[in-house]
């Protein structure tokens, strides 16, 4: 069995063919595509965070919509870039959110990925300190961030405050119990993922690797989960931990889905590309009639060392035709797998 969900990146564009031309349309589309993934039996809808982009950029007025509007799918972020975060703003934000999902809330956050503008975390008010990396940076607003979760008080109350306070020093309100248990990092490497496992996070692994050893990227992004897995029984956590890995999967059930993905499928193989001047593996689309796709999928190793499967769609052809994908592949692919 596993947790099969979706994850937007929420573009948007004003031009032929795109059924998602403003801003508007990303965020209402995507409540209406949550509340059709839940009504078709999927476990989540998760989100992309990109700033200076037509796509979703602050998720938490839309993580709350779609918690409001649904009562059983998690919804998340893969992932927020810490970078750009005030932390205990965040922790406020992630708290109402949680609050108003009934503890749904599956928080995705990391360095973030390449920008749309040079250091682009610097008009949100954040330099990284004298010798410290941007992704120093990150790291440092998230241990701040999950350490005002966990509900101590930090802060010290007025001596005349407006309202009585509680005694002792104050938290960041308001409080979701068990939201830090369903934080994720998303790890982009075999090191970030013992990283990840060392900070007690879940481990978020996305369709591209920022290294590459030669083998296919199904196999390293195995290995990552397995180190992952090692690292965090090393440390003794009790936890169980949970992994999501995010495919790019297309069931050609009919000549509208052979129009748009059958010609990905038949060129379907890893890529190997450069960010950040690394060296990145990208993992493949899979597109392919139903009988094909379950052959191609059963030998993902990734897909089969995680708990949870993230679907990548392509949020511009609409609501109707993404939710079609879903429920093809919840249909005809996943009960012979053995997801369902």
């Amino acid at each position: 069995m596993k947790n099969i969900g979706f994850l937007s990146f929420g573009h948007w564009s004003d031009v032929p063919g795109s059924l998602v031309t403003s801003g508007a349309d990303a965020l209402l589309q995507s409540i209406d595509l949550a509340v059709a993934a839940e009504d078709l039996g999927a476990d989540g809808a998760y989100f992309r965070v990109h700033h200076f982009a037509r796509q979703l950029g602050t998720p938490f007025p839309l993580l709350a919509a779609i918690g409001a509007k649904t009562s059983r799918i998690e919804i998340g972020t893969g992932v927020i870039d810490m970078r750009y975060e005030n932390p205990l703003a965040l922790a406020e934000q992630a708290g109402a959110a949680d609050l108003i999902a009934g503890g749904r809330l599956q928080l995705g956050i990391s360095r973030g990925s390449p920008e749309q503008v040079v250091d682009g975390y610097k008009y949100f008010g954040y330099v990284p300190k004298e010798g410290q990396s941007d992704a120093d940076m990150a790291r440092q607003h998230a241990g701040v961030f999950l350490k005002v979760i966990d509900g101590e008080g930090f802060a010290q109350p007025s001596p005349n405050p407006m309202f009585a306070n509680p005694p002792g020093l104050l938290p960041i309100e308001p409080q979701s119990p068990g939201l830090g248990d369903r934080i994720w990092w998303g790890a982009g490497s075999r090191a970030t993922a013992e990283w990840t496992a060392r900070q007690g996070l879940n481990l978020m692994s996305s369709t591209l690797l920022t290294e590459d050893t030669g083998v296919p990227f199904h196999q390293l992004q195995a290995e990552q989960i397995e180190r992952f897995h090692t690292e965090w029984k090393n440390q003794g956590f009790e936890r169980k931990p949970r992994v999501s890995v995010s495919r790019s999967i297309f069931p050609i059930m009919n000549e509208e889905d052979n129009r748009y993905f059958g010609l990905r499928g038949q060129a379907a193989k890893d890529q190997v590309g450069v960010i950040d001047g690394s060296t990145a593996r990208f993992g493949r689309t899979y597109a392919a009639e139903p009988d094909k796709l379950i052959e191609e999928l059963r030998e993902d190793e990734a897909i089969a060392a995680a708990d949870t499967l993230l679907l990548t769609v392509p949020n511009q052809l609409g609501v109707e035709y993404n939710a079609h994908v879903i429920e093809s592949l919840l249909t005809h692919v996943a009960p012979a797998l053995g997801w369902r």
